[in-house]
């Protein structure tokens, strides 16, 4: 029996494409060890695809060559349930060459995407459209947790405790800067959190003390995005992290995790979360294992309990599959926020699951079984409707002739 092929793709035109990088390394060795075919499929900052076996090493991505050798562009067969790679441009065959055949045939797609073009639905959309597999949350999960503003209002709506907010689009700021500046500091007290709506891993991410800083901080969110999230912020915030893995109602936990930033104001800025520790070696040197934690956080069973039921709420909310990363934030009086939801989290959250007893490889397992599930359970819905419309739009038309 040959084994599964998974298809990693990683990468992409996306301002955590390095990010995306080192968690689709981690995720392809973890792969190879649970007995998986693996293809990587890379997409280039200019997002065009790549695949070979040299993309699974990081020295690859210090100097990209697209022309190396063992590296080739592809192209993915859309056709429903064709799943195929193929080599691009086509080959072409001469009168006695032999029929082209794909490159690989994916048997899974796990999507390793930070940030716009792969986390938030798009790569999730074109997957859909070619039904193959895939192993991160769905369209509707993959875009409302991607989009601040859009998952601010959603779970608002359903009852979870949000921090205050506001926001507004790059054309209103150019519009009426100073109308806009003047709603934020009569709605919310500083300080204040400025953020891209759709970006992710600190980047773009300010806090505003003053007038002045809040200027600051919305142009540059409105450089990285056009829709722009202003947030309350408090005082000596405490961040807790906990993941969910699984698709439908069977969704389980993982423990909790404290991240613990060496900035005074416990804000954890794009340094914080993948340099400070960069230059250690081993496992924990890379992607989000290297950030400083406590694991488990030690906040009580009570605030445990409560934080765990929560995030696997939000994962059925948004109708998540696979592995998800819900961020909280206390504030000084114990008072409990959701941050938001992290549909493909750095280095897929492998760590929370380990100190679950679950190994990385057991990860891999765990994820692709729900992909399989999750896209059965979709090939069980009905598509065809017979309508008769275009029977009686042809004869009408037939009719109407003269």
């Amino acid at each position: 029996m040959s084994k599964m092929n998974i298809a990693v793709f990683f990468g992409s035109r996306s301002c955590e494409h390095d990010v995306s990088i080192i968690s689709a390394l981690q995720f392809m060795e973890a792969a190879r060890a649970a007995g998986y075919s693996v293809t990587p499929v890379y997409i280039s900052r200019e997002g065009l695809w790549y695949t070979g076996e040299p993309l699974e090493k990081i020295e690859t991505f210090r100097d990209f060559n697209p022309m190396a050798k063992g590296i080739t562009r592809v192209t993915l067969d859309v056709s429903a349930n064709a799943g195929d790679l193929w080599a691009w441009p086509p080959q072409r065959a001469g009168l006695f060459a032999k029929v082209p055949v794909p490159l690989a045939h994916i048997d899974c797609a796990v999507p390793v995407l930070h940030g716009l073009h792969g986390e938030d639905g798009t790569i999730q959309g074109l997957l859909e459209m070619a039904n193959i597999p895939y192993a991160s949350s769905g369209v509707l999960g993959s875009s409302v947790g991607m989009d601040k503003i859009a998952m601010k209002q959603i779970l608002r709506g359903a009852g979870f405790p949000v921090l205050d907010y506001d926001w507004f689009t790059r054309a209103q700021l150019e519009a009426g800067r100073e109308d806009i500046l003047d709603r934020i500091e009569k709605k919310l007290k500083y300080p204040v959190f400025v953020k891209p709506a759709a970006l992710g891993s600190s980047i773009g991410v300010s806090r505003a003390n003053d007038r002045a800083e809040l200027e600051r901080a919305v142009d540059l969110a409105a450089a990285y995005d056009h829709r722009i999230l202003v947030e309350a912020g408090i005082r000596r915030p405490v961040e807790i992290n906990c993941a969910a893995l699984g698709y439908g109602e069977d969704v389980r936990a993982s423990v909790l995790e404290m991240p613990i930033s060496a900035a005074d104001d416990n804000f954890l800025d794009f340094y914080e979360k993948y340099l400070r520790n960069a230059g250690a070696k081993g496992e924990g040197s890379r992607g989000m294992k290297s950030l400083s934690r406590v694991v488990p956080a030690p906040v009580g069973e009570e605030l445990t309990e409560r934080i765990t039921r929560m995030t696997c709420d939000i994962f059925r909310l948004l109708d998540c599959r696979g592995t998800v990363r819900v961020d909280f934030i206390l504030d000084e009086n114990d008072v409990l926020y959701v941050n938001e939801p992290n549909t493909i989290p750095g280095s897929l959250a492998f760590y929370l699951w380990k100190a679950c007893g679950v190994s990385f490889p057991e990860l891999v397992e765990k994820m692709i079984e729900s992909a399989l599930l999750a896209h059965a359970d979709k090939n069980r819905n009905v598509y065809a409707y017979d309508s008769n419309i275009l029977q009686k739009v042809a004869a009408g038309v037939k009719g109407s002739k003269r």
